[in-house]
């Protein structure tokens, strides 16, 4: 079993870590699903952990129909990633009427090298997820991540089987979105999943005597005890 945290800053990163996570996709707004993190974020989770660090590449929040320029950004962010030393990237492009963009996959595919290339969520918004598996196998993607096309990956653990059966060992599919220590094993032993993607996240309140008017006062954090319990409880199928 491998389980990915979902990391935000660099103490969700080191709470990752020290929880016995196997790697983390790091990135930023959580509220808009995720973004492409700060290159100093980047460098600072490279150097401080020793498990892989992956990175996701999204320019903006919104869909995963992207312009040339977008794509141009993109790429830049994975070769720096990759100079940066990071060990994967997590990327995903789509077309108008709900495909893969093949194209701007392909480029990013070999624009990031050796690292390993991730498909992000938008591979839940495909039209035909069995023809888009097919692709991503063809294309040499180590792993995709989904909710099995629904709000989160317990809603969607019939879909989510249905790939992982069609996958064969030949990609990794990740059940991602609303997982925690009371779901992962039902969805574990219900989909047959081996790969497993999660914040473990609490609020974090401010100590901050005074906030300007506007401010929020908390931020998220990924926490180590509940990263762990996860794991645990995931461990101790029967």
């Amino acid at each position: 079993m491998y389980f990915e945290i979902c990391a935000v800053n660099i103490q969700s990163a080191l709470a990752a870590q020290a929880a016995g996570a196997h790697r983390i996709e790091l990135c930023s707004a959580l509220d808009v699903g995720g973004l492409t993190p700060s290159i100093g974020l980047i460098r600072a989770a490279v150097e401080a952990l020793d498990i892989p660090v992956h990175v996701l590449i999204r320019p903006r929040e919104g869909d995963f129909c992207y312009s040339e320029q977008e794509l141009d950004i993109m790429l830049d962010d994975i070769r720096q990633c990759h100079a940066l030393g990071a060990a994967g990237v997590v990327v995903g492009a789509l077309t108008k009427d709900g495909h893969l963009d093949l194209p701007k996959m392909k480029a990013m595919k070999a624009a990031a090298g050796s690292m390993d290339v991730t498909c992000h969520r938008a591979f839940d918004y495909t039209q035909d997820s069995a023809d888009a598996l097919g692709q991503l196998i063809e294309m040499g993607f180590v792993r995709v991540l989904s909710s099995g096309q629904s709000e989160n990956a317990l809603e969607g653990r019939f879909l989510l089987k249905k790939i992982v059966d069609q996958a064969q060992g030949q990609i990794a599919v990740m059940p991602g979105a609303g997982i925690n220590a009371q779901n992962i094993r039902a969805i574990a032993e219900f989909t047959g999943a081996k790969d497993f993607h999660f914040t473990g996240k609490r609020r974090v309140v401010s100590t901050a005597e005074t906030t300007l008017p506007g401010l929020e006062a908390w931020h998220w954090e990924s926490d180590a005890a509940i990263i762990a319990e996860t794991i645990a409880a995931c461990k101790a199928r029967s």
